[in-house]
Parts: C-alpha cells; sequence; structure tokens
C-alpha cells in the first residue's frame, strides 16, 4: 500500500451552456415569436471529507479533473440540461491549497464535510430573454460563461489526539501496539515505521482518544537525512505530544542525549510546536533494575531541565502503559472543559495552532526550494533565479513524497 500526503492537482468546473436562438414555426400561424432556451448552468467541483480514507494515493497518477458542461439551450423555451457535479472524495484532515496564490480554501476536519473548489459556468441565455414591446423578433443571445479552473495542492494531516515522538526504535509502534488494537510493524532495527500509524486507546466506557505514531526522526533530520521531518506535520493538529524515550539504550549512549536531538529537530522545523503541551515517557524500563531505573529516570529529567510530566514504561510489558492512558484521558477531558468554559485559552490554542501551521508550511517549501536548487545544479539561493524553483518532473511526482509500505 502507498501512503501519500501531498499532491498537486488541476480541476476544471463545466462550462455554461449557450443560450438558443429560435422562431416559433407552426402551420396557420404566420410570425411566430422567439422560442429560444437558456443554457444549462455548469458542474462544480467539491472536495468531501471520506472518512474511509487515509490516504491520497488515487491522485497521484489521475490529476485532472473536470465537471460536465451544461448543455445549450433548445427551441420551444426548452432550458439545456445542467452539468453534473463532481464531488472527489479526500481524507478526513486533508488542506486544500490554491496553487497559483498559496492561499488556504479550506481545511476538511469533518467527515462528510464538502468544500466548493471550482464553480460551474453560468448559463447563456436564449433568445426569448430578449423579446420586449419594441424588439418583437430579437437574434440576440449570450454565451454561457465558463468554468473556474485551478491548480491544487492537497496535504494530509492525519487527526489524532496524541502524537508520539522519539528516535527509531524507541519504542513508538510497541507502545501503540499495547494500548490500542493499532498493529504496526515492530522490529530490531531502525525504520521499521515508514508511515504514520493511528490507534484508538479505548479507556472505560465511552471514553477513547486517537494516538499517532510517526516515523522516527533522526540526529539531522530536519536536513533531510533518514525520512526527514516531512511527517512532523502531522503532529501540528495532535493536542499532547509523547515524548518518547529509549532509557536503557543497547549501544550504551545517554538517553538524554537521544531527548535532546528530538528537541533540537523540533524547534528546526517549528518552534511553536515545542510550545505544544509534550509529556516525557521514559520507555524499555523492564531492561532495568529498579535502582537503575530511578538513577537513569533522575539523570535525563535533570539533564533536559524537564518541568514537566514524566512516565516511565514498558510498552513490551505493558508496565505503566494503563496508568499512562488514564491520565492522557483526563488531560483530554479537562483540556475540553477549559476550551468550553475559557475564552482565552481557546483564542490561544487557536493562535498557537495557526502559528504552527505557518511555520511547518514555510519550513517544508523551504526543504522543497532546496531541492529543486539541487536537480537543477544550484548550489545556493542567490545563485537561483525563478526558473530554477520550477517542477519540470510534475509528471514524476513533482514535490510529493511517496512512502511504501
Amino acid at each position: 500500500m502507498k501512503f501519500v500526503d501531498e499532491v498537486s492537482i488541476f480541476v476544471k468546473a463545466g462550462d455554461g451552456g449557450n443560450g438558443m436562438m429560435s422562431f416559433r414555426r407552426e402551420k396557420f400561424i404566420e410570425k411566430g415569436g422567439p422560442n429560444g432556451g437558456d443554457g444549462g448552468d455548469g458542474g462544480s467541483v467539491y472536495l468531501e471529507a471520506d472518512e474511509n480514507l487515509n490516504t491520497l494515493v488515487d491522485y497521484r497518477y489521475t490529476r485532472r479533473f473536470q465537471a460536465q458542461n451544461g448543455q445549450k439551450g433548445g427551441s420551444t423555451d426548452c432550458t439545456g440540461a445542467k452539468g453534473e457535479d463532481l464531488i472527489l472524495p479526500v481524507p478526513v484532515g486533508t488542506t486544500v491549497i490554491d496553487a497559483a496564490t498559496q492561499e488556504i480554501m479550506g481545511d476538511l476536519t469533518k467527515a462528510g464535510q464538502r468544500l466548493l473548489v471550482a464553480q460551474g459556468g453560468w448559463h447563456g441565455l436564449g433568445n426569448t430573454r430578449f423579446k420586449s414591446s419594441t424588439n418583437r423578433a430579437p437574434r440576440q443571445t449570450t454565451p454561457g460563461k465558463p468554468g473556474d479552473a485551478r491548480d491544487l495542492k492537497l496535504e494530509l494531516k492525519v487527526l489524532a489526539d496524541v502524537g508520539l515522538l522519539g528516535l527509531p526504535n524507541a519504542g513508538k509502534s510497541t507502545f501503540i501496539r499495547s494500548v490500542s488494537a493499532a498493529k504496526p510493524k515492530v522490529a530490531d532495527y531502525p525504520f521499521t515505521t515508514l508511515v504514520p500509524n493511528l490507534g484508538v486507546v479505548s479507556v472505560g466506557r465511552y471514553k477513547s482518544f486517537v494516538i499517532a505514531d510517526i516515523p522516527g526522526l533522526i540526529e539531522g533530520a530536519s536536513e533531510g537525512a533518514g525520512l526527514g521531518i516531512r511527517f512532523l506535520k502531522h503532529l501540528a493538529r495532535t493536542r499532547l505530544l509523547l515524548h518518547l524515550v529509549d532509557m536503557a539504550p543497547l549501544d550504551g549512549s545517554d538517553p538524554a542525549d537521544a531527548a535532546e536531538v528530538i528537541l533540537h529537530e523540533l524547534e528546526k522545523f517549528s518552534p511553536a510546536l515545542t510550545q505544544r503541551d509534550r509529556w516525557l515517557v521514559l520507555n524499555k524500563a523492564d531492561q532495568l533494575l529498579e535502582e537503575e531505573r530511578e538513577e537513569r529516570v533522575r539523570h535525563v529529567v535533570e539533564r533536559l531541565d524537564w518541568k514537566g510530566p514524566v512516565f516511565v514504561i514498558s510498552a513490551l510489558e505493558s508496565e505503566g502503559t494503563e496508568a499512562l492512558s488514564q491520565a492522557i484521558m483526563r488531560y483530554l477531558d479537562e483540556r475540553a472543559v477549559r476550551i468550553a468554559e475559557e475564552p482565552e485559552y481557546t483564542e490561544a490554542l487557536a493562535e498557537l495552532d495557526r502559528q504552527i501551521e505557518d511555520e511547518a508550511r514555510a519550513r517544508l517549501q523551504e526543504l522543497d526550494d532546496q531541492r529543486a536548487l539541487r536537480r537543477a545544479g544550484v548550489k545556493s539561493v542567490e545563485e537561483a533565479d525563478d526558473d530554477d524553483f520550477d517542477d519540470d518532473d510534475d509528471d514524476e511526482g513533482g514535490a510529493e513524497i511517496i512512502y511504501v509500505r
């Protein structure tokens, strides 16, 4: 299966049908009047959020979409048929951007939500419309208006309450398998997770939350090392970040160093994202003795100067995972109450969300520009001209990132 989270498509609404010029011709009626009908409106193009989709792969190869044109008007005052609207299904969490202006046209965050992206052309008028007491035989009609045409960029950000951060093999996939029914790949080598995975964590009756496991980061990810930082955009809409750290690395390295690597890459991607509520989760506690655990926890907390909540778990043995899940559920419930009762808190969250979105988009655009320069053989932005940023290989994927699972 292919996971595609960025695509570029072209949409064209249907053109309106032309008006008809016609005159009534019947036996024994010497001078029939005008009876040309109007054309039909062109069909519009809509995007609709579909909860059964989780990737934009359907738009990877088919990129041009056009709604039906309206039919021209007929005689005897017959109106032409309206063009059928075109509805394109996309995953929930898709952001729609006008490629020409970089303006965000809409955000499809709820199943069934529909967004008009190209308005159908208005119908033309038949000559009957121009009949008057002084113009008894009008020979005037109007053509249908052309439908809107747009190049769109679709960006998918998975919707989850909680996002997992960590180096490869920190135990993120094992954790999500432990607390939910999701079954991401788990192995004893890095980069076993190549695409984001979602799991629903049930905490008591009628209480649950969604958790997202994204591919692990490594040092230099902000410059393109490993899988890069593109998947960090999927954390932009999460409410809480869990920073998973392997407290017993097989290579004997310092767990605090691993935590600092992630914090550094996170800051380079979006400083605002570091302001999102974040909890420290020290994993693989089953690999250490009780005394070693306490000493290791104390060392990491002091080294990072961590002020937030700290949890010690073993995802493999499901040790401490229930308590962590309960704490997350309480946090989400309290957050929902504050949003309902405190307008200032809600406004602050909305402003933080906007800031994260802007910084993430700017950083990813910067990476795309750098990649375009490397393809053009240009070493620096100063040496580049506008032509160097043109994507001549759009048919081969352009700026899309495809990860194969």
